[in-house]
Protein backbone atom coordinates (compact mmCIF):
# COMPACT_ATOMS: atom_id res chain seq x y z
CA UNK A 1 0.00 0.00 0.00
CA UNK A 2 1.58 3.38 -0.89
CA UNK A 3 1.74 5.34 1.97
CA UNK A 4 2.81 9.10 0.68
CA UNK A 5 1.65 9.79 -3.70
CA UNK A 6 3.80 12.29 -4.06
CA UNK A 7 6.63 10.44 -3.16
CA UNK A 8 5.74 7.42 -4.99
CA UNK A 9 5.08 8.90 -8.23
CA UNK A 10 8.38 11.55 -8.03
CA UNK A 11 10.34 8.21 -7.35
CA UNK A 12 8.67 6.23 -10.25
CA UNK A 13 9.56 9.61 -12.37
CA UNK A 14 13.40 9.72 -11.61
CA UNK A 15 13.40 5.58 -11.96
CA UNK A 16 11.98 6.38 -15.66
CA UNK A 17 14.39 8.91 -16.27
CA UNK A 18 17.59 6.90 -15.04
CA UNK A 19 16.43 4.37 -16.62
CA UNK A 20 16.33 6.08 -20.06
CA UNK A 21 19.45 7.94 -19.89
CA UNK A 22 21.17 4.49 -18.75
CA UNK A 23 19.71 2.84 -21.48
CA UNK A 24 20.38 5.53 -24.04
CA UNK A 25 23.53 5.80 -23.35
CA UNK A 26 24.55 1.99 -23.18
CA UNK A 27 23.11 1.42 -26.68
CA UNK A 28 23.97 4.65 -27.92
CA UNK A 29 27.44 5.40 -27.03
CA UNK A 30 30.62 3.76 -26.10
CA UNK A 31 30.89 3.48 -22.65
CA UNK A 32 34.41 2.64 -22.12
CA UNK A 33 35.95 1.42 -18.80
CA UNK A 34 36.54 3.27 -15.39
CA UNK A 35 39.62 3.65 -16.27
CA UNK A 36 39.47 5.05 -19.97
CA UNK A 37 35.96 6.42 -19.92
CA UNK A 38 33.92 6.47 -23.19
CA UNK A 39 31.49 9.44 -24.21
CA UNK A 40 28.49 7.01 -22.87
CA UNK A 41 30.25 6.34 -19.01
CA UNK A 42 29.24 9.74 -17.71
CA UNK A 43 25.40 9.79 -18.60
CA UNK A 44 25.00 6.04 -17.61
CA UNK A 45 26.20 6.93 -14.25
CA UNK A 46 24.22 10.09 -13.64
CA UNK A 47 21.24 7.82 -14.86
CA UNK A 48 22.18 5.01 -12.84
CA UNK A 49 22.11 6.97 -9.51
CA UNK A 50 19.12 8.79 -10.88
CA UNK A 51 17.33 5.39 -11.15
CA UNK A 52 19.25 4.82 -7.46
CA UNK A 53 17.55 7.69 -6.05
CA UNK A 54 13.96 6.83 -7.75
CA UNK A 55 14.08 3.30 -6.10
CA UNK A 56 15.46 5.12 -2.39
CA UNK A 57 12.28 7.69 -2.77
CA UNK A 58 9.71 4.83 -3.95
CA UNK A 59 10.82 2.63 -1.33
CA UNK A 60 10.13 5.52 1.11
CA UNK A 61 6.86 6.35 0.29
CA UNK A 62 6.09 2.35 0.30
CA UNK A 63 7.48 1.96 3.97
CA UNK A 64 7.23 4.91 5.75
CA UNK A 65 3.71 7.05 6.56
CA UNK A 66 4.10 10.65 5.34
CA UNK A 67 5.57 13.24 7.84
CA UNK A 68 2.76 15.83 6.49
CA UNK A 69 -0.73 16.60 7.55
CA UNK A 70 -2.15 15.69 4.64
CA UNK A 71 -0.41 11.78 4.02
CA UNK A 72 1.49 12.93 1.39
CA UNK A 73 -1.64 13.01 -1.17
CA UNK A 74 -1.84 15.63 -4.47
CA UNK A 75 -3.36 18.58 -4.52
CA UNK A 76 -4.75 20.93 -7.05
CA UNK A 77 -2.53 21.33 -9.74
CA UNK A 78 -1.53 25.14 -9.98
CA UNK A 79 -1.55 26.07 -13.93
CA UNK A 80 -1.03 29.46 -13.19
CA UNK A 81 2.62 28.17 -12.31
CA UNK A 82 2.86 25.98 -14.65
CA UNK A 83 2.73 28.69 -17.57
CA UNK A 84 4.71 30.73 -15.67
CA UNK A 85 7.68 29.08 -15.75
CA UNK A 86 7.10 27.25 -18.56
CA UNK A 87 6.92 30.53 -20.39
CA UNK A 88 10.24 32.44 -18.66
CA UNK A 89 12.00 29.16 -19.63
CA UNK A 90 10.83 29.63 -23.42
CA UNK A 91 10.98 33.45 -23.10
CA UNK A 92 15.09 32.92 -22.67
CA UNK A 93 15.72 30.27 -25.37
CA UNK A 94 13.78 32.95 -27.71
CA UNK A 95 16.12 35.69 -26.44
CA UNK A 96 19.73 34.20 -25.73
CA UNK A 97 21.17 34.79 -29.14
CA UNK A 98 19.89 37.73 -29.61
CA UNK A 99 19.59 39.43 -26.27
CA UNK A 100 22.91 37.49 -24.77
CA UNK A 101 23.48 35.02 -21.78
CA UNK A 102 23.16 38.05 -18.76
CA UNK A 103 19.75 39.84 -20.14
CA UNK A 104 18.58 36.55 -21.51
CA UNK A 105 18.67 35.23 -17.73
CA UNK A 106 17.56 38.39 -15.86
CA UNK A 107 14.44 38.50 -17.61
CA UNK A 108 13.99 34.48 -17.00
CA UNK A 109 14.33 34.92 -13.57
CA UNK A 110 12.29 37.91 -13.13
CA UNK A 111 9.27 36.63 -15.04
CA UNK A 112 9.35 33.06 -13.68
CA UNK A 113 9.59 34.94 -10.07
CA UNK A 114 5.12 36.00 -10.56
CA UNK A 115 5.18 32.45 -9.84
CA UNK A 116 5.40 33.50 -6.37
CA UNK A 117 3.03 35.58 -4.71
CA UNK A 118 3.42 38.03 -2.93
CA UNK A 119 5.81 39.39 -5.84
CA UNK A 120 8.74 41.22 -4.29
CA UNK A 121 10.42 43.82 -6.32
CA UNK A 122 14.01 44.20 -4.21
CA UNK A 123 14.07 40.31 -3.80
CA UNK A 124 13.12 39.66 -7.42
CA UNK A 125 15.98 42.37 -8.87
CA UNK A 126 18.57 41.36 -6.66
CA UNK A 127 17.79 37.47 -7.68
CA UNK A 128 18.07 38.63 -11.24
CA UNK A 129 21.39 39.83 -10.42
CA UNK A 130 22.71 37.11 -8.63
CA UNK A 131 21.40 34.63 -10.81
CA UNK A 132 22.80 36.53 -13.97
CA UNK A 133 26.39 36.73 -12.92
CA UNK A 134 26.52 33.09 -11.41
CA UNK A 135 25.42 31.79 -15.18
CA UNK A 136 27.79 33.82 -16.73
CA UNK A 137 30.37 32.73 -13.99
CA UNK A 138 30.06 29.25 -14.42
CA UNK A 139 29.22 28.86 -18.30
CA UNK A 140 31.52 31.36 -19.50
CA UNK A 141 34.41 31.84 -17.75
CA UNK A 142 34.28 27.76 -15.84
CA UNK A 143 32.75 25.67 -19.20
CA UNK A 144 34.16 28.32 -22.01
CA UNK A 145 30.79 28.61 -23.82
CA UNK A 146 30.94 30.60 -26.95
CA UNK A 147 27.45 31.84 -26.12
CA UNK A 148 26.77 36.03 -26.68
CA UNK A 149 27.03 37.52 -23.39
CA UNK A 150 25.54 40.36 -24.38
CA UNK A 151 23.59 42.34 -27.55
CA UNK A 152 25.03 42.43 -30.39
CA UNK A 153 24.54 46.30 -30.49
CA UNK A 154 26.65 46.74 -27.12
CA UNK A 155 29.54 44.24 -28.26
CA UNK A 156 30.57 46.12 -31.67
Amino acid sequence: MIKDQRDFWAGLMFMAFGGFFCLYSVYNYNIGTAFRMGPGYFPMLLGGFLFFLGFLITAKSVLFKSSEEDGGKFGKFDWYNFFVILGSVTIFAVLLRPAGLIPATAVMVFLSSFGNRPFRWIRTFLLCVFLSVAVWLIFVLGLDLTVPIWPAFLTN
